[in-house]
C-alpha cells in the first residue's frame, strides 16, 4: 500500500495527546505503519547514575505514531493525498487541498 507521507515532510497529526502539532517527519516505520515526528509523542526516560555519567539524567525522545494519525500540511491546514500517474510513467503523491504535488515517488519506467 502506498504511504501518503515521507521522510522529510511537514504534517499535522490529527489524533491523540498531540492533536494540532505541527512537526517534519524524522523516520517511517512501514513494518508496522509508524511514523516519527520531531517535537511529537516526547516520553522520558530516567538514565540512573554510572561512571561515564555520574549524575544520571532525563532522556527526552519522539517515539512514533500511527501513520493514520497525521496528514501533509498544505497552506498551513492539514491535506488528504492523492496518487496520480503522469504520462511519462511517474508516479505522484497530490494533496487534495489545492491540487499541489507534494512529490514525485518513482522516475520513469525503463524500457
Amino acid at each position: 500500500m502506498a504511504k501518503h507521507v515521507r521522510k522529510g515532510d511537514s504534517v499535522v497529526v490529527t489524533a491523540g495527546n498531540d492533536r494540532g502539532m505541527v512537526g517534519e517527519v524524522l523516520r517511517v516505520i512501514p513494518e508496522k505503519d509508524r511514523v516519527v515526528v520531531q517535537g511529537v509523542n516526547i516520553r522520558v526516560r530516567h538514565l540512573k547514575p554510572t561512571q561515564q555519567n555520574p549524575k544520571g539524567g532525563l532522556l527526552r525522545k519522539e517515539m512514533p505514531i500511527h501513520i493514520s494519525n497525521v496528514s501533509p500540511v498544505v497552506d498551513g491546514r492539514a491535506s488528504r493525498v492523492r496518487f496520480e500517474t503522469r504520462d511519462d510513467g511517474s508516479k505522484v503523491r497530490v494533496a487534495v487541498r489545492g491540487d499541489k504535488e507534494l512529490s514525485v515517488l518513482r522516475g520513469p519506467k525503463q524500457g
